[in-house]
């Protein structure tokens, strides 16, 4: 004898509501899970207990993902259906969806920086405690890649230094040694100069004498002797020399 067709009604029995509610909701999940494998969809669910206790599924990794893409397929939904007439409607329904994404973040930022984090769920915080993972993971890398950007460019900076150093040493270098060879032409040049300025010296007859070169053929006091003779003095000497 097959199970007669249940009456829907509520339970008033409260244990019995309990057991049927533990069960269906079992099973709710259940099936949710076998739809979102076997036809490859995307399903959320949420049941709140007559206690407020939250029971969720969903078939992406975070039930976010699935509520905003139901606000945005069903705010366009209702954008096509609705008239002109209904355009202020609109306005105000938009408002509260980005007034509810807003509460959303708000609350999403608020977890992600450890607060109000008491109702969270053990599934909750195992999804949290993996967004922040991949979050660090991907700040480590990028600043690893940052840092390696700064070294390779201090790199270029101090190559291009030390050449610029190497280009100005030549040319100091250079620079000391045409100095020094204009100086070293110059001192040549004012010798040559000095010597060319000195008069050569001559004495008439056979004597001459000349800078740098010394030419004698015969002694200057002879030449004066034969142009001057020696003569015979009559001067008479005082006695008074004489008693020296």
């Amino acid at each position: 004898m097959g199970r007669g067709r249940v009456q829907l009604k509520r339970i008033e029995n409260k244990v019995n509501r309990q057991v049927t509610f533990s069960k269906r909701r079992s099973g709710l999940l259940k099936k949710a899970h076998e739809i979102s494998v076997l036809c490859d969809a995307e399903v959320a669910l949420i049941v709140f207990s007559t206690k407020g206790k939250l029971y969720e599924y969903s078939s992406d990794t975070s039930m976010e993902n699935i509520l905003e893409r139901y606000q945005r397929y069903s705010y366009a939904e209702r954008a096509i259906m609705e008239t002109d007439s209904e355009s202020q409607g609109n306005w105000y329904g938009e408002y509260q969806d980005l007034k509810a994404k807003i509460e959303a973040l708000q609350k999403c930022q608020r977890h992600l920086t450890g607060q109000q984090l008491d109702k969270l769920t053990l599934k909750e915080l195992q999804q949290l405690e993996q967004q922040l993972d991949t979050a660090l993971k991907k700040i480590r890398s990028r600043k690893n890649n940052t840092l390696l950007e700064t070294i390779a460019e201090l790199e270029k900076k101090k190559k291009a230094l030390q050449a610029q150093n190497s280009h100005l040493e030549r040319k100091l270098v250079e620079k000391n040694n045409a100095e020094a060879s204009a100086q070293h032409h110059e001192t040549e040049h004012h010798i040559e100069a000095q010597r060319s300025s000195l008069p050569i010296l001559s004495l008439s007859g056979s004597s001459s004498i000349s800078i740098g070169t010394y030419q004698a053929t015969e002694p200057v006091v002879e030449e004066a002797e034969q142009q001057f003779p020696a003569q015979t003095s009559s001067v008479v000497i005082p006695p008074w020399m004489l008693r020296l």
